[in-house]
Formats: structure tokens, sequence, C-alpha cells
């Protein structure tokens, strides 16, 4: 199968890369089932990357759905080292506004039905997780992003990403909540994928997409679907400006990232004392410690 560095996952609005040449449709098998989509394996300026619809192309899978370990197993099998994960946002700043980028270094878990790890059954591991995002590929698509000057969008460097579980969004209570944790963004998707791409020895970052206020704001009201949808297009077309820009500069200057050793000192349970089913669907991950 083809290797490729660079993946990227794009949230709703998001389902395809316009630039994408030379396309390639992947269906990838994993111990943890299906993808959400094929993958889709393509040139983008010049560098192949690998891009996947997080909710299906047609946005049918809900958050709690999501395949969160076939996702990320699936990069890792086509050689991916960096992920680059696009996500729509509500924002719980009021400096966060509609269309602005928000490049956060926080997350808070506020999931309840998702399985955030690969370890199990017999094989233990606690992978250092107290910077979620890595620093240096979030550094660098802030950087793409305040390159492009886009018009409307202001960039936020950092910022704590409040992941719920969904589908219903919050409540003025809990939205007031996560305000008074000085949290800047709230999604539902990218908590499962920062852990498990960790695991997977896989650099990580969020581009969190505001497209609107969080029901705290006074003039939620008049905020309408209508509006929510149009700031998608918006966002889904800034998205692919910046992400073609990381793109390039990752492929000119890849950074090195703690990230690609993640579970040198994670794995608790000795390998030879693991169960060798355990081991055989991990080894993809494990290869390199066996």
């Amino acid at each position: 199968m083809e290797q490729v560095k660079i993946g990227i996952i794009g949230g709703s609005g998001l389902y395809k890369m316009e630039a994408l040449k030379d396309v390639e449709e992947v269906q990838i098998d994993t111990p943890f089932g299906a993808p959400s989509d094929a993958l889709i394996l393509g040139t983008l300026d010049g560098t192949r990357v690998a891009f996947l619809a997080r909710h299906g192309r047609n946005h049918t899978l809900m958050p709690s759905e999501l395949p969160f370990r076939a996702n990320i197993y699936a990069m890792k099998s086509l050689g991916v080292e960096y992920l680059i994960s696009a996500s729509a946002v509500g924002s719980l700043k009021a400096e966060a506004k509609p269309l602005d980028m928000v490049v956060p270094d926080q997350f808070i878990d506020r999931t309840k039905n998702r399985v955030s790890t690969f370890f199990g059954e017999g094989l233990v591991a606690h992978i250092a997780f107290g910077d979620p995002v890595c620093p240096q590929l979030a550094g660098i698509l802030a950087d793409a992003i305040a390159s492009l000057n886009l018009s409307d969008v202001t960039l936020h460097r950092g910022g704590t990403y409040v992941c719920m579980e969904g589908p219903a969004f919050s409540t003025k209570a809990e939205s007031n909540l996560y305000r008074s944790w000085g949290a800047t963004v709230i999604g539902m998707t990218n908590l499962p994928e920062a852990k498990l791409a960790r695991e997977a020895e896989i650099a990580y970052a969020t581009l969190a997409l505001v497209t609107d206020y969080d029901c705290w704001h006074p003039d939620h009201d008049s905020v309408t679907v209508e509006m929510v949808i149009q700031n998608l297009t918006k966002n889904a077309v800034n998205a692919q400006q910046v992400i073609r820009e990381t793109v390039r500069r990752i492929s000119e200057n890849p950074p090195a990232s703690d990230a690609h050793s993640a579970l040198k000192y994670a794995i608790i349970t000795p390998l030879d004392k693991a169960p060798a089913a355990t081991k055989d669907r991990l080894s993809l991950l494990l290869q390199k410690y066996l």
C-alpha cells in the first residue's frame, strides 16, 4: 500500500479537498473495523497526502458513532506521521467570532461513550498527555493561517477545546460552566482522535473552525441553522487554503515531534507477558518495541 506522511481529517462541511490531484480511493480494513469512509490518497501541490471525511462523505455518522480507532489506525497503516484535524466548533469566548480559526493547545474531556485507547485486553499503556497536541505541528498550522491573511478570519493561537458527547448541543448552564473554566471552543470529536493519535505516535493538531457562538451568547437566538451552514461553507473554503499551506510547510521542513516516540516509556505490561492475540492486533503500533 502507498505510504504517505501527512494525513488530513475533515470535519463538518469539509468532506473533500478540491485541490487534490491524482486521486485514489483506498478501502482499509483494520482490527477495529472500517474507517468512517474510504481514505482518499492524492497529491496536494506536489505532496502526497491521505484525506478522510470524519463523518463520511455524506455526513452519515454522529460523533458518538465515529470509528475513532479505525480512523487513526488506518492513517497509521498508510505511514502517516503528521495529522491535521479540521473541526467545526462553537465559541465560548466573545473574541473568538464565527469564521475565526483557533489552534487549541488543550482539551477538556466531557465525553461518556467513547473508546479512546487502542490498549487493553492484557496490554496496558499510559501515554503522557499533558500537552495533548504536538506544539511543533500546531505552530506550523498557526503560522500557515497567519501567512494567508484571510479576510473575516482572526487567528487564535492556543486555547482549550471542550469535547462534549453530543449529539445535542449544550444547555446554557453547561455553556456557562465551560466559560467559567476558561475554555475557548466546544466540539464533539477531537479529543478521542488526539489520544489515539498519540498512542499511534502520530503528531496531531486541530484546526478549529468557529461556526457560531454557543448558547451562552445573548445574541445566540439570532443564529439560525442557515447561518451556521453558510459559515460551515465559508470555513471549508478557508480551511482548504490553510491545509494546503500547512502541508507545504510540513513537506519542506518536517518537524521533530515527541509524539513520534510516545510509547517508548508508556507501555507498562512486559511485552513478553502480553497475550499474543493482543500483540498481533497492535503490531502496527508496537513493531519498533517488540
